[in-house]
């Protein structure tokens, strides 16, 4: 491995630092080289550079924006015997604290980022001479993502178990290629994140209630949102107290899993497993108070959380997800 990463990398200096890291998907070190200091994350799947260059692309994409702070990424690598590692900028974080309230501000600004550009857009339109040729960066429209993005272990562009045969994954994977845009929101949310969950979970489990609850539920879901304008805006994608932190500069995002979504979307993880302080909602409702019927949709958008741990992580995710879908049709 460090061989590779001197040829790779271009650098004489090559130095360990810290302790390994072992993640529920990957593994990292951090390392000095002539450049500064790096962090690799390596993931020996078959499958593991398609994940890395979705997160790279979920990386740039945020830090185009200039709204949140993310490590710069570097490099994708591919590994002798399969697999990959992705190198980006080492940054010294600890656990997010002080700096809540700074960042729920900021997660408001990366939501806002699109609709700006689309404010924009229209006064330029109206401006004689109109929009200049060429200029950059350029409103979303649509809801998606220009490349496939990973959220766990699954692509967010297709229905893909990754123990199956090489004939049964080209079967699935011609299923669900959730990440091509689209127009409508709630079309999007429920064919390309819930019922890929779903695939996966008759799959695997054949789940008879799993199934029943959804086909009832499925046809509700374009009722939650009536009266709501949404507005595309750029997602972190994962954004659980597991993958935020803070330095003396201030808050830190990483391991995104990107695309264009609505913004409540975000809120749902991040009010699972472990939370943020409440400063980080007061910050971020200040800059996008909640709409009204936030609170369901809030449950639909966790109901997508649940199901991806129950697919990631086995059985004891069941109870949740159908309790939520239960809650859903109340």
């Amino acid at each position: 491995m460090e061989q590779l990463l001197r040829a790779e990398l271009r650098t004489a200096t090559l130095r360990a630092f810290g302790s390994p890291g072992a993640g529920c998907i990957s593994e990292g070190q951090a390392y000095h080289t002539d450049a500064g200091p790096i962090f690799v994350k390596v993931n020996r799947r078959t499958q593991a550079r398609l994940m890395f260059e979705g997160e790279r692309a979920s990386l740039e994409a945020l830090q185009t924006t200039g709204s949140v702070r993310v490590p710069r990424p570097i490099k994708v690598i591919d590994l002798p015997g399969g697999g990959a590692a992705f190198v980006m900028e080492y940054l010294k974080m600890r656990s997010l604290r002080s700096q809540a309230s700074k960042l729920g501000d900021q997660m408001a600004d990366l939501h806002l980022y699109n609709q700006k550009l689309k404010d924009k857009l229209k006064a330029e339109e109206n401006t004689v001479g109109g929009r200049p040729e060429g200029s950059e960066p350029q409103y979303v429209s649509k809801f998606g993502f220009h490349t496939v993005t990973c959220c766990g272990f699954i692509p967010q562009w297709l229905c893909w178990v990754w123990a199956v045969s090489a004939a049964a994954a080209a079967a699935l994977t011609l299923i669900a290629q959730v990440n091509e845009w689209q127009d409508d929101w709630p079309t999007f949310f429920a064919r390309h994140r819930l019922q890929a969950q779903l695939d996966l979970i008759e799959k695997d489990y054949a789940d008879r209630e799993a199934r029943e609850l959804w086909s009832q539920l499925q046809v509700k879901i374009p009722g939650l949102f009536c009266g709501l304008e949404i507005v595309p805006a750029l997602l972190h994608g994962d954004l659980w107290s597991g993958n935020v932190a803070e330095d003396d500069s201030g808050p830190i995002v990483y391991d995104p899993a990107s695309f264009y979504g609505h913004s409540e979307f975000e809120m749902a993880i991040a009010l699972m497993f472990g939370g943020f302080p409440s400063s980080f909602f007061t910050a971020y409702h200040r800059k996008i108070p909640k709409a009204p019927g936030f609170d369901k949709r809030l449950l639909l958008y966790q109901l997508f959380n649940y199901l991806n741990h129950w697919n990631h992580f086995g059985r004891q995710y069941r109870s949740p997800s159908l309790g939520t879908m239960r809650k859903l049709l109340k």
